[in-house]
């Protein structure tokens, strides 16, 4: 069955989602529509591409991938449709693909596909829809838009190394508070090489152990550890670290190495 995920900023509270799906169905009424998320801050697309970056990849191969993150029509956003890594994705080029992917994708075309007027408010529910329609019933990329060579590009924060140190930032906090920071497992490992560490945040608060689980401190402590995207978490066993160590989106974090 082909598979079409919505990664959106649309809630769940007004018509806009519904109409999405509506329409979808409406095209391709078998297919099977998988919500990753619709509650991206609005126009945040450094968040929906966090999500998305670390969960297409669970998906089968050519899933295709809609990405509802500002895109309201302007005479200057391209409409995109990408193949990359054995997934499609269709959005705006608006920056979210260069914060998703590690590498250049293998085939990006822009949309031509013909712009309803009575959508022209809301083209995610007219181009976007046709193009992820047509890539989930096994059309050709080709067949939707011309190749071009490049998209728009804007930088991730990245970790600092100065010395025996890590400088790192927050760039997500989840829905049970845990605060995700920009150090990834790799850059940690090839910046510790086996030394021990304590780990700097907010009130003087330190941690220098890594845990494998949440549970493997009491319940009420803080701890780290890598998650499931990879990147250094700060938690608390079955607590609010976000709220109860007062780390907020962009926050420090350093890592001192003996």
């Amino acid at each position: 069955m082909a598979i079409i995920t919505l990664t959106t900023d649309l809630g769940d509270k007004d018509i806009y989602l519904a109409a999405l799906k509506g329409s979808i169905l409406k095209l391709l009424p078998d297919v099977n529509i998988v919500d990753i998320t619709n509650s991206v801050s609005t126009f945040n697309i450094q968040q929906a591409a966090f999500i998305l970056k670390n969960s297409y990849h669970y998906f089968p191969d050519n899933t295709v991938h809609l990405i509802g993150i500002d895109t309201v029509y302007n005479s200057f956003t391209k409409y995109l449709a990408i193949y990359y890594k054995n997934h499609f994705f269709v959005g705006a080029d608006n920056g979210i693909f260069s914060l998703m992917f590690d590498d250049e994708p293998e085939e990006v075309y822009e949309i031509n596909i013909m712009q309803d007027l009575k959508f022209l408010h809301f083209p995610l529910a007219d181009i976007f829809v046709k193009a992820a329609c047509h890539l989930a019933n096994g059309g050709r990329i080709d067949e939707i838009g011309l190749r071009i060579s490049g998209i728009e590009k804007k930088m991730n924060l990245q970790p600092v190394v100065e010395r025996n140190l890590i400088k790192g930032a927050v760039i997500y906090i989840d829905s049970f508070q845990n605060v995700i920071t920009n150090i990834t497992k790799e850059f940690f490992n090839t910046i510790q090489q086996g030394r021990r560490f304590t780990l700097y945040f907010k009130r003087n608060e330190t941690i220098n152990h890594l845990s494998w689980h949440y549970n493997e401190v009491p319940e009420g402590e803080k701890l780290c550890l890598f998650g499931i995207s990879d990147h250094l978490e700060i938690a608390i066993n079955k607590g609010n670290a976000s709220g109860l160590l007062g780390l907020n989106l962009g926050d420090s974090v350093i890592i001192e190495f003996e």
